[in-house]
């Protein structure tokens, strides 16, 4: 069990510090191998820096400017943090930052009850901390059907977690060395204290600053890069994988997208994102798997 952070000398507890020690030295072997496979691979340059569309057929990146018949967008999207009312005034955490902590928070609050929330809510329920989901919906996993919400919300409540659904956050405010959320709902206190904060609300996409209007790539309201099923862009020539379309935020589909693109440009195939049947999973224990 101390492999894992687990101390059962005495008191079963958990040691955040090597929780942590023990992710960063799997992810880090994962990140170092994947970069030094790349490095040598032949034909292939790394630049480390942003790089930005100037036109169809020109990306800008730091100080070179690169130009090709084909271009192939996969920027990924990271965590959605809304404009809420006090928000500038509090510290909080995301899917990515969270990822960093090394204590124990001795009350998170997560405001989103889907799959991030759902994750990190059980996780720490079971490391030690007390927990409360705050969902604007009226049930959890709000695109489940829901006998599939309620059977979740059971699990999770049946370990302690306190889930408040149909509840819209108005304003959140540092109060002392915590967090104070408040709710408009139905039932239930209209105020949750927590010591830490962690925003699970969604995604949003790396297209802030990629310069897809010079390039003449359409994107939606929220910023998703738009393609049609072989994943071509509207510019000719350029084409968007991954998390950046809005088809799929999983490594699976990611690759899939790759798979479509290389198999249509260098194979002569004809493959089409429709044609897959999307697979996700809620890593809660138990999990729930979906083949939609």
């Amino acid at each position: 069990g101390a492999d894992f952070g687990v101390i059962i000398d005495g008191p079963v507890r958990v040691d955040m510090a090597a929780v942590k020690a023990r992710k960063d030295r799997i992810s880090g072997e994962s990140n170092t191998g994947v970069t030094k496979w790349l490095e040598s691979m032949a034909n292939v340059t790394i630049f480390r820096s942003h790089g930005r569309l100037t036109g169809p057929d020109t990306v800008q990146a730091g100080d070179e400017t690169l130009r090709a018949p084909r271009i192939v967008l996969n920027v990924g999207a990271r965590a959605l943090v809304p404009e809420w009312r006090g928000l500038g005034e509090v510290e909080y955490l995301t899917n990515s930052s969270m990822m960093d902590v090394d204590f124990l928070p001795e009350h998170l609050v997560i405001v989103g009850g889907s799959y991030i929330g759902l994750e990190f809510a059980q996780m720490y329920r079971r490391f030690g901390s007390r927990v409360t989901v705050i969902e604007m919906a009226p049930h959890l996993i709000a695109r489940e059907d829901d006998d599939v919400s309620g059977a979740v919300r059971a699990i999770v409540e049946a370990e302690g977690v306190d889930v408040r659904t149909d509840a819209k956050l108005v304003r959140v405010e540092r109060r002392g060395k915590g967090v104070a959320v408040q709710l408009d709902c139905p039932g239930g206190p209209q105020e949750v204290h927590g010591s830490h904060l962690l925003i699970a609300v969604g995604r949003r996409p790396n297209t802030d600053d990629l310069g897809l209007e010079a390039a003449g790539i359409a994107t939606d309201a929220r910023g998703y890069i738009q393609v049609d099923d072989q994943l071509r862009t509207s510019a000719e020539g350029v084409w968007a994988l991954g998390d950046c379309t809005g088809r799929g935020a999983f490594t699976h589909t990611s690759w899939h997208d790759y798979e479509i693109v290389a198999a249509n440009l260098l194979d002569g195939g004809a493959r089409t994102a429709s044609d897959r049947i999307p697979a996700d999973a809620l890593y809660i224990h138990p999990p729930l798997g979906r083949a939609r």
